[in-house]
């Protein structure tokens, strides 16, 4: 055996082991994707005080020094940024929100309910309010006695003509629930031009609900063009910002040729509450599509 050990000493270092040589490999990778984060990745040239590298705006992969060296490079990146972009994207997509869209009441900090009649909206300060803190305020939809406001205490006994003041006011305040207030109103009346404007802002100013109506426009053509691809990322937007019935309808498409990514958004819709994504599982399950653990 002593004659051995100078052959077990070899075949053991992490020089010629197949775990040292991983390691190793391990090591140089890491050290490779590092050096390429510090270089550009079309020039090479190093980051120092005077050159500044910016990230590929879709992806963390590599980074540039120009917008020159950024369209050289894009033959070569191109693949392996939309697989990254994709992979990216999936992980905000699919993770679970911390609440639904609605968000919480913003005088008791209890989440809102899904169900539209157990909450409303101030005209006043296009406040969101639960039906527990408005009760004094609101009854059965409409403003009884001159009482505040419960957010802002302004007086909650005004008129028709001037609820439409106060929410243009809101509207040019770039208030986004003002304008998603007056968006669903043009909707209403037909105008669905002056509807999708009104949503197109309200979105770009983070209303998730605008987001998902926008989606339904670009899918019927109201207001605008049909586009699939516009509809799909409108109603992406909104199952990412929590809302349940978007996440459900996200399942529904993708049920057709993508089946475990449509248990996914259910799975998430169902755990916000939503009725049909439960019975889009119970139905999945019977096929073998979901199992107990999921």
């Amino acid at each position: 055996w002593r004659l051995l050990l100078p052959f077990f000493e070899f075949f053991c270092s992490d020089k010629h082991s197949w775990w040292g040589i991983r390691k190793i490999m391990s090591t140089e990778s890491n050290e490779a994707v590092d050096t390429m984060l510090l270089c550009c990745a079309a020039c090479g040239i190093v980051e120092v005080d005077d050159i500044k590298l910016r990230e590929c705006a879709d992806c963390d992969l590599v980074r540039y020094c120009s917008d020159e060296c950024q369209i050289e490079h894009k033959s070569q990146h191109e693949a392996a940024c939309k697989k990254r972009a994709a992979e990216l994207r999936d992980e905000i997509l699919f993770k679970q929100p911390d609440s639904s869209h609605l968000g919480d009441c913003p005088i008791c900090m209890i989440p809102l309910q899904l169900h539209l009649k157990k909450s409303a909206i101030m005209s006043c300060c296009s406040k969101v309010i639960c039906c527990g803190c408005s009760h004094g305020t609101i009854r059965g939809g409409k403003a009884s006695l001159d009482f505040p406001c419960p957010f802002c205490r302004k007086s909650t006994r005004i008129i028709d003509e001037d609820v439409m003041k106060q929410r243009l006011k809101r509207v040019g305040a770039n208030d986004p629930v003002a304008m998603y207030q007056e968006g669903t109103f043009q909707f209403e009346d037909g105008n669905y031009e002056r509807s999708f404007e009104h949503f197109i802002k309200a979105a770009e100013l983070g209303h998730v609900e605008a987001h998902n109506l926008l989606s339904r426009m670009y899918n019927n053509g109201q207001g605008v063009e049909k586009d699939r691809g516009k509809e799909i990322y409108h109603m992406e937007e909104a199952a990412i910002g929590g809302h349940p019935k978007a996440r459900h309808n996200l399942g529904c498409i993708e049920e057709d040729g993508n089946e475990e990514r449509a248990v996914k958004h259910w799975i998430i819709a169902a755990a916000q509450g939503n009725n049909d994504s439960i019975k889009a599982l119970m139905n999945a399950f019977r096929r073998g599509f979901v199992s107990k653990d999921d």
